[in-house]
């Protein structure tokens, strides 16, 4: 059977796209910054992207998935010092137990698993070459990017330059910084204080920016190019709309083809943050509620749709576990193409740009019709969708 077309959402273009399987796919999703337990909206955006590299590994895409660790940040040295820890061993306990986690939740882990902190090397020298295309300009120790040298910032978010400078100042940007040439210009190394961690560079002693991280970890692994770049909505900008200009700046070449973002997840009405305190863990859902039951939970939802999160869900998301549980059968009498066959709705959902409500709706009606054959179908299906019986 002749695999079908996979469209997706492409952020950047604002319209859904094909992708093209006949060759390699690089996926980077941008990963965590480890002072704190995934909440549940960390990992609405890994399974999400869990269920699409499981999709297209089943169509026998040759894809190399990428997620990188944050492990040097000012959120990690702010914590670390507030429970007077390292902050490596901050970093390292809370990756740990990240990854046991999304182990439980069947999420598969990534080809490469980066570490920010290991590849110095690759951020400097993106910085030494934007400093001598002079894009980037060094003040008393630190390396900024200059916004007004790139006639394409803005390209992704298509926000005009006060709502840039809102957004980014209320994600971290800090607009009063004396060095800077423009209150939104980023920072590409900023110089480290005394009793902070650093690393030597050309311009001095310091540490990376946020932004430049990605775009070393993504193209040291993937190239200059990626086919598909992921993350939260929230990343848009002002995190992906820097590291469009940085890499491009760097490379001469386009950065990403498909852009996709996830929904933000809410709770309580609110989106779910540290400051409101509505934030719910995977860690105490796991209590109470089996690993497929969260996974179908959150593939009830479309990956690019912000949803808040309501208890009642649950118990839902519990009998559609139960009922795919009591029909799925291990028999290996089915290849791909033929299961492709019997859930053809369920495969032309996850190929319309990774519908996964519709997905689950195509599986609970074919687990309740009478064909010998559902069982195995339903069995490799439910895989896709990181269920594991």
């Amino acid at each position: 059977m002749t695999a079908p077309l996979i469209s997706i959402y492409n952020t950047y273009s604002g319209k859904l796209e094909p992708l093209n399987l006949k060759e390699p796919v690089g996926i980077y999703v941008c990963g965590i910054t480890p002072y704190d337990t995934a909440h549940l909206g960390h990992v609405f955006t890994f399974s999400s992207y869990d269920i699409l590299i499981r999709y297209l590994r089943f169509l026998n895409a040759s894809v190399t998935y990428v997620q990188n660790v944050t492990d040097i940040d000012d959120d990690i040295l702010i914590r670390s010092q507030k429970l007077d820890i390292g902050w490596q061993e901050l970093g390292k306990s809370e990756t740990e137990k990240y990854l046991t986690i999304m182990d439980a939740l069947n999420v598969l882990r990534p080809d490469y698993y980066p570490k920010a902190t290991e590849n110095i090397e690759q951020m400097v020298t993106i910085i030494q070459k934007l400093i001598e295309t002079k894009i980037a300009y060094v003040k008393n120790g630190s390396v900024y990017f200059s916004i007004k040298k790139d006639k394409n910032f803005g390209k992704l978010s298509r926000f005009g330059y006060p709502a840039m400078l809102e957004i980014a100042n209320d994600r971290g940007n800090f607009p009063l910084d004396p060095n800077k040439s423009d209150p939104l210009d980023f920072v590409l190394w900023q110089k480290s204080r005394d009793d902070e961690p650093f690393w030597e560079a050309p311009w001095g002693r310091g540490r990376p920016g946020w932004h430049i991280e990605c775009s070393a970890m993504s193209m040291r692994y993937l190239g200059p190019t990626i086919t598909i770049h992921g993350g939260g909505q929230d990343l848009i900008f002002p995190h992906h709309e820097c590291e469009i200009a940085q890499s491009e700046n760097f490379s001469a070449r386009q950065f990403v083809k498909t852009w996709m973002h996830t929904g933000i997840v809410y709770y309580e009405g609110h989106k779910m943050s540290k400051s409101l305190g509505n934030m719910v863990f995977v860690e105490d859902l796991l209590k109470n509620q089996s690993a497929n039951e969260i996974r179908i939970h959150l593939a009830m939802h479309h990956y690019r749709r912000p949803f808040n999160y309501e208890e009642g869900e649950c118990k839902t998301a519990k009998n559609i576990s139960l009922l795919l549980e009591s029909v799925a059968v291990k028999s290996n009498q089915l290849n791909n193409d033929e299961v492709m066959v019997y859930a053809k709705d369920f495969f032309k959902s996850l190929s319309n740009d990774l519908d996964t409500p519709s997905a689950i709706a195509a599986l609970e009606k074919l687990a309740k019709s009478k064909d010998k054959n559902i069982g195995e179908a339903i069995y490799k299906c439910s895989q896709l969708l990181g269920i594991r019986f």
